[in-house]
C-alpha cells in the first residue's frame, strides 16, 4: 500500500473536535465546546437562498464569487473596516477556514515558518503543517494582558519566517488587539519583510473595545506594497456556520493568481449560499445586534457567577467566548480534565491546550447558549482556591 505524504502525519488533530465528538455520543450534555451561534438565521437571508434554489441559480459562478456579493463586500470593507479595495482583491471562499488556508498556500512553501498566536485557533497550526511548513508559536500570556510581545517576536523570527498570523478579536481568548499593538505588529512585519494573515472572523462581536482591521493601517508611502491578507466570515455574524461563506481580501496585483488557485481548490462557492450572503451583508442587521446583546448578557451573567465562586477568567472584549483558568483543578493536564468533566459531569468545554502550549490550565467556554445552560455548566466546574 502506498504511503501518505510524510508531513501529513505531523498535522495535529483538533482537541476541540475530540471533546465534541465524544459529546455527540452522550445524553444530557451541556455543550459549551463548539463556537456555534445559538440564534437562527434571519428570515431575509433564508428567503434569499430559497429564491436562488427556486430560480435554479445553481450553476458555476466566477471563481471570485458573484458580482453582487463582491460589490457588497467592497462597500462593507470601506464603510466598516476602513479598507478600500477594488473588486479584484475580494475572493469569496468556503468560510474563513478556506480563506486562511488559501492565504497560507500563497505565502508558505515547504520548510518555511509562520509565527502563530499561542493560544490561537487550531487551524492556524493545522493549515501551516498541511503545507509542510513550520508553525512557530508566539505567546499571549496573562502577565502581558494576552497581547503579543514584540521582543519575543524578534527572538523568534528567522531567515525562514515568511508569515505572521494575527487574530483579533481572538479565538479562543476574546481579546482585541488595540490599534497601537497592530501598528507595532505591522512595523515588525515591515522590518522583516513578512506577510501578515489577519483573521477577523469575530469583527462584529466587540464589548467596549473597537475592532481595527490591520489592513486599514497600511499606507502607500514610499511606494510600499501591501503585505496583509485579511480573512472574514459570515458564519458567526449571521449564524450561517453550515452555509460556509467567507472571503479573503488580498494585496493588489494577485487577481490572475487567485483565479488559478480558486479554480484548483474549490472552483467557486455554491450559488444559493452566495445569494444568501448578499442578503446578509446588505440587509437589515437587527438580528446581528440582538445576537450581540444576547452574548453580552450571557457574558455578564457568567462572569458574575465565576466571581462569586472565586474562579479566575480573562474578561473578553470580543468574540463570544470566555477563557477560564481551571489550573486549580486540572493538575497540569487540562485535556484529560476536560474529558473527565464531560464523562462525569456531562459538560463539554474546549481544553485550552487545544489552542497551544500556553493554554494549559485554561478552558474555552462558548457563550452562545441559554443563560440557564451556561450557568448550569459553569456550576459543575470546581470552585477556585
Amino acid at each position: 500500500m502506498p504511503h501518505l505524504a510524510q508531513h501529513i502525519e505531523s498535522v495535529p488533530g483538533s482537541g476541540i473536535r475530540h471533546i465534541f465528538e465524544i459529546s455527540t455520543k452522550l445524553d444530557d450534555v451541556i455543550s459549551l465546546v463548539i463556537g456555534e451561534p445559538d440564534v437562527p438565521v434571519a428570515p431575509h437571508i433564508a428567503e434569499a437562498a430559497k429564491r436562488a434554489w427556486d430560480a435554479d441559480e445553481t450553476d458555476y459562478t466566477p471563481n471570485g464569487g458573484i458580482a453582487p456579493l463582491r460589490a457588497a463586500i467592497v462597500d462593507k470593507l470601506a464603510r466598516e473596516n476602513g479598507v478600500h479595495v477594488d473588486v479584484e482583491r475580494v475572493w469569496v471562499t468556503v468560510g474563513a477556514t478556506q480563506a486562511l488556508y488559501q492565504a497560507m498556500t500563497l505565502t508558505l512553501a515547504a520548510g518555511d515558518e509562520a509565527l502563530i498566536p499561542d493560544p490561537g485557533y487550531t487551524t492556524f497550526t493545522m493549515g501551516v503543517r498541511m503545507l509542510d511548513a513550520h508553525p512557530v508559536p508566539y505567546s499571549l500570556l496573562p502577565e502581558r494582558g494576552f497581547l503579543p510581545d514584540i521582543a519575543e517576536l524578534e527572538r523568534l523570527v528567522t531567515d525562514r519566517t515568511r508569515v505572521l498570523i494575527v487574530n483579533s478579536p481572538s479565538n479562543p481568548l476574546g481579546a482585541i488587539f488595540p490599534e497601537e499593538v497592530l501598528r507595532e505588529l505591522l512595523d515588525f512585519a515591515r522590518r522583516h519583510d513578512l506577510w501578515i494573515i489577519s483573521d477577523e472572523v469575530y469583527e462584529y462581536f466587540t464589548y467596549g473595545e473597537k475592532h481595527v482591521s490591520i489592513a486599514s493601517l497600511e499606507t502607500a508611502e514610499n511606494g510600499e506594497r501591501s503585505r496583509v491578507f485579511s480573512a472574514f466570515s459570515l458564519s458567526k455574524t449571521y449564524a450561517m456556520t453550515g452555509i460556509r461563506v467567507g472571503y479573503l481580501v488580498t494585496p493588489p496585483g494577485l487577481a490572475a493568481t487567485m483565479r488559478t488557485v480558486q479554480e484548483a481548490t474549490i472552483s467557486c462557492v455554491n450559488s444559493p449560499a452566495q445569494y444568501a450572503a448578499v442578503a446578509a451583508i446588505t440587509g437589515d442587521h437587527e438580528h446581528v445586534a440582538a445576537a450581540k446583546a444576547h452574548y453580552r448578557a450571557n457574558l455578564v451573567a457568567a462572569t458574575g457567577y465565576l466571581d462569586s465562586r472565586g474562579i479566575r477568567y480573562l474578561p473578553p472584549t470580543g468574540a463570544f467566548y470566555l477563557w477560564i483558568d481551571v489550573s486549580h483543578a486540572s493538575a497540569g493536564d487540562v485535556a484529560a480534565w476536560a474529558e473527565t468533566l464531560l464523562l462525569e459531569q456531562r459538560v463539554a468545554v474546549a481544553p485550552g491546550s487545544a489552542f497551544g502550549r500556553s493554554g494549559e490550565g485554561w478552558i474555552r467556554v462558548c457563550l452562545a447558549n441559554s443563560e440557564e445552560n451556561l450557568i448550569a455548566g459553569l456550576s459543575r466546574i470546581p470552585a477556585g482556591v
